[in-house]
């Protein structure tokens, strides 16, 4: 009774583990979760301030479709200060969250039979997401050998004449991985070469470490930021996922058909939301500072942790807030006359005899792997870690 599209669409993997999660935790079960994409941190005051103040001054009525002038002319400051791309206000479309924002691009680009490249392990979302315009994921793997960069050379093979766009995500969920600026030099002039677009999902771009930097693709030539929707957000780096903020910025034409498709589908963004998210981009960065400070100790200590355990092995990465160990090594162990095959089995493993939450790489389209975000307290990382290490201990 329902359409061919819904059949097709899956619900996101990480939304059912996650209300998996709070069901056993409404039964008591104390579980720790290294599942979660989002930051653990509060708000910073001064953030919350803004969205008191907004409803106090009863700036509650429907917002226009793209998101308020302040916010947007801020957003383009931003990213011409940050990121070295320039664009008018009306270029830039404010969405209910980042993920919105990906879905209005690959609306206003993709349609039946076009074909969208995704480097892969990739976020859980965007296949389906390109499913929804009826188009077709290429899913092309990275050098997982050479801290999961672009494989560009298998990217290009996977290009064809109904290629219309990639999706690059950088600093990279799952992978931690941060696209050197000499890797996506080369992806622009593919994408001018072959003629299709990019969608840079930029949402962890505050998030990187061991002096490494976010390099913005757009900003290499006014030819390449024409081919480009840069998304952007303020969930992860100003702790605000809930407040359901994320922006886009296109070409005047892609700007326009996001807009349009928005308003019909969403309209604007919550009204007090945005005042919030006009103050974290335009307010003291201290709080951001603090949080990747800690973010980085976590991602330390997680790491040096994960790879004292037996059949474990996580190499080192420079973003976000995850980590994607390899656990080819506990395969083909058993527990209880059950064999554990795959990391979807490992991972049901650890949630019910250790109460760890983690998600399996097959959620990312990748095997062998588990994907650890370090968003949690030290004590919990900890405590989390013992769990794992005296659970595989059973394991024979």
């Amino acid at each position: 009774m329902i359409s061919k599209r819904a059949r097709e669409v899956q619900i996101s993997p990480t939304v059912a583990l996650t209300g998996k999660i709070a069901e056993l935790k409404r039964q008591g079960t104390d579980i720790i979760s290294f599942n979660i994409g989002e930051p653990d941190f509060p708000t910073p005051d001064y953030i919350k301030k803004a969205a008191f103040d907004a409803i106090n001054q009863n700036f509650t009525k429907y917002p226009p479709a793209s998101g308020f002038l302040d916010l947007k002319e801020a957003v383009a400051y931003k990213l011409q200060a940050d990121n070295g791309v320039t664009y008018e206000p009306k270029q830039i479309c404010v969405s209910n969250g980042a993920k919105q924002a990906v879905v209005n691009a690959l609306y206003a680009l993709c349609g039946e039979g076009d074909e969208v490249i995704i480097p892969v392990p990739c976020w859980v979302s965007y296949t389906e997401m390109v499913k929804l315009t009826g188009a077709v994921s290429v899913l092309v793997k990275v050098d997982e050998k050479n801290g999961f960069a672009l494989d560009l050379e298998a990217i290009e093979s996977a290009v064809t004449p109904r290629t219309k766009a990639i999706i690059i995500n950088t600093p990279n969920n799952p992978s931690g991985a941060v696209y050197s600026e000499e890797s996506l030099r080369q992806l622009a002039a593919m994408a001018v070469k072959h003629d299709f677009y990019i969608i840079s999902d930029e949402i962890y771009e505050k998030l990187v470490f061991d002096g490494e930097k976010h390099f913005c693709i757009g900003s290499i030539s006014p030819e390449v930021q024409d081919r480009c929707v840069i998304v952007n957000g303020v969930s992860k780096a100003y702790a605000m996922p809930g407040w359901r903020i994320g922006y886009s910025a296109a070409a005047k034409p892609i700007a326009k058909a996001i807009e349009a498709f928005q308003s019909q589908m969403t309209s604007g963004a919550c009204s007090v939301s945005q005042k919030a998210a006009l103050a974290a981009i335009t307010g003291p960065q201290d709080d951001l500072y603090n949080m990747r400070e800690e973010y980085d100790k976590r991602r330390h200590f997680m790491q040096q942790r994960l790879n004292e355990l037996d059949g474990f092995a996580c190499d080192p990465v420079k973003g976000a807030f995850y980590l994607l160990p390899d656990i080819s090594g506990l395969l083909g162990r058993s527990y209880a006359g059950k064999t554990i095959d795959s990391s979807m089995e490992l991972a049901a493993f650890l949630l019910e005899r250790a109460h760890i939450a983690v998600v399996p790489g097959e959620a990312f389209n990748t095997k062998h792997k588990l994907r650890f975000s370090y968003a949690n307290s030290m004590e919990n990382l900890a405590e989390g870690l013992n769990r794992i290490e005296a659970a595989i201990a059973l394991l024979s």
